[in-house]
């Protein structure tokens, strides 16, 4: 499957959104909760169009786009 890097963009935009919820508490957690909700429901609007478009099922976009974040997470050369 091929994933378009927007999705991989989005995704790991979420993931950093939600790292940075580490630590906090209060209104900080709260500010950085909303941010957090708003990266991920963007990265899955995104994750469920191109599944729409590309005929495929939400859940295997998924499940490819969170793979590919992992790899490239994981990667030493970058």
């Amino acid at each position: 499957m091929d994933i378009p890097h927007d999705l991989i963009v989005l995704e790991r935009a979420a993931e950093e959104q939600r790292a940075r919820l580490a630590g906090l508490d209060g209104e900080e957690f709260d500010v950085q909760h909303r941010a957090w909700q708003e990266a991920a429901q963007a990265a899955q609007a995104a994750i469920t169009d191109h599944a729409t478009v590309s005929g495929q099922s939400a859940e295997a976009v998924e499940s490819e786009v969170k793979r590919a974040v992992r790899r490239t997470e994981e990667d030493p050369a970058e």
